[in-house]
């Protein structure tokens, strides 16, 4: 195969059935494409359809076609944990052996009062919660006393959420950044979350000026290789929050999906060759841990057409790779992410359409990147590339 431009498309937190250690994570029976479907009658995704998604798992209203139009298969997480950095990480050959730390009962005096002294200010929360729920709790003493909401939440997040009346963005930046500078050793929190917010007690409402700031990944990623190479790699929208702003020559922050897969179109009018890696964060955020799966059947119709759009767009050496990060079933009874298998939907002019089977790990698709641009071999997974130009696998 001659590939020049790769389009990576992670739908974040579209799993795709309960990994066999889900049980572990407290996520045992989760499937969030099927749950999604089940919980709105059916779900009308005919392009995914016509690529084999509904070969992953049962789904209702998607069928597995007799003759899907991609490669096809799904992923194991080699990593431990079922977090947004750990499932990026190790799509990009990352597998980490020790999950990030979690907090249940907030943040110990360690953290929280050396991050009060530097930005001068004590913290309102402190606690595990539901970022909707807390501000709706402690906004009107926010308003009043300027002071941040810090909380937590099953993941490995600092999350400081601030009114952007009250505190400007820059300095809910700084707050993070301070933040994310204390966190090291046992208390090294995958993410630290900027969440403003706007409007009334009541009535509040979190913006699209959402920042997360990621440790700096330990080794070598598929991203970081293609730029020491001399490939220009795009990131759009968390995409350089993810990694720390490593291993890339563009970042585009979005407000939405329609804003990702409008700054994806665009991007390709001009972008050529290397890579292109975009999230898109409504599924999770704004669906998944709010338990709207009427929400979430909407935004997955919706994201089908464009990335329909986008395949009308690509060239005779494009490749078109969609996938996952985790699950996050809006149907389960807690609003965390769930630990599950995720999608792999792999699509091109010269791509066959075979059954890539169960792969072992996420970092199977950096391997292929890595392959697929002649470049030396990731730690991590196993390359599909060869059976991607075969009838079977």
């Amino acid at each position: 195969m001659k590939i020049k431009r790769v389009i990576m498309v992670v739908l974040d937190s579209l799993g795709v059935g309960e990994l066999p250690d889900a049980a572990q994570y407290g996520d045992a029976g989760s499937n969030t494409l099927a749950h999604t479907a089940a919980a709105v009658g059916s779900i009308n995704i005919p392009f995914l359809q016509a690529l084999g998604i509904g070969c992953l798992t049962t789904v209702p209203g998607v069928p597995c076609p007799a003759h899907p139009l991609a490669a096809y298969g799904k992923m194991n997480e080699r990593s431990s944990g079922k977090d947004t950095t750990t499932g990026h990480w190790e799509i990009s050959g990352i597998i980490l052996d020790k999950p990030f730390p979690v907090f249940e009962n907030g943040f110990p005096p360690e953290i929280i009062e050396p991050f009060s002294a530097a930005i001068g200010r004590p913290v309102l929360g402190n606690i595990k919660a539901s970022g909707t729920e807390i501000i709706e709790r402690l906004g009107a003493q926010h308003l009043q006393s300027g002071n941040p909401i810090v909380y937590t939440s099953a993941d490995s997040v600092f999350q400081i959420a601030a009114h952007e009346d009250i505190v400007p963005l820059a300095t809910l930046y700084y707050w993070c950044e301070t933040a994310r500078r204390l966190l090291t050793g046992d208390f090294a929190v995958g993410r630290v979350i900027a969440r403003p917010f706007i409007g009334s007690p009541g009535s509040f409402k979190r913006t699209a000026n959402r920042r997360d700031y990621s440790l700096q990944p330990p080794r070598e990623t598929i991203l970081d290789k293609l730029v020491a190479a001399g490939y220009e790699v795009a990131g759009i929208g968390k995409i350089k929050d993810i990694f720390a702003g490593r291993g890339l020559t563009v970042a585009i922050h979005t407000k939405n999906n329609d804003d990702g897969m409008n700054k994806l179109l665009e991007l390709m009018k001009s972008f050529t060759e290397g890579l292109i890696f975009v999230n898109l964060v409504d599924f999770d955020m704004v669906y998944g841990h709010r338990n709207d799966a009427q929400g979430y059947a909407q935004a997955l119709e919706r994201v089908d057409k464009q990335i329909q759009t986008v395949s009308q767009k690509m060239d005779a050496d494009d490749l078109l790779i969609i996938l996952a990060d985790h699950g996050c079933d809006p149907t389960y009874p807690h609003t965390d992410h769930t630990r599950e298998y995720v999608p792999l939907l792999v699509y091109g002019k010269q791509v066959k359409p075979v059954n890539l089977g169960v792969r072992e790990t996420f970092a199977d698709v950096g391997q292929t990147i890595a392959s697929l641009f002649n470049l030396s071999p990731l730690e991590a997974g196993e390359s599909f590339a060869k059976a991607l130009e075969s009838e079977e696998k």
